[in-house]
């Protein structure tokens, strides 16, 4: 039997990270292949005229992608 260890996450949910091409709210977050992958809700710009159509923009990062935002 191998035993693999992962490292602690580096974010926690509702927590406010930075990318590249904006920024957002960790949702959720799973280990995968040896790290971890986070669930972002990106913030919302402003609210236009017609209302919002749809669900808000949800995206998968990997942990080296984000940074704790300032």
């Amino acid at each position: 039997m191998i035993a693999t260890f992962i490292k602690v996450p580096k974010f926690r949910n509702t927590q406010w990270v930075s990318f590249v091409g904006g920024e957002g709210i960790v949702r959720s977050y799973i280990p995968e292949s040896g790290t971890w992958t986070y669930l972002i809700e990106m913030a919302l710009g402003l609210e236009p005229d017609f209302g919002r159509v749809g669900a808000e923009t949800m995206i998968l990062l990997n942990e080296a992608d984000l940074r704790h935002k300032i």
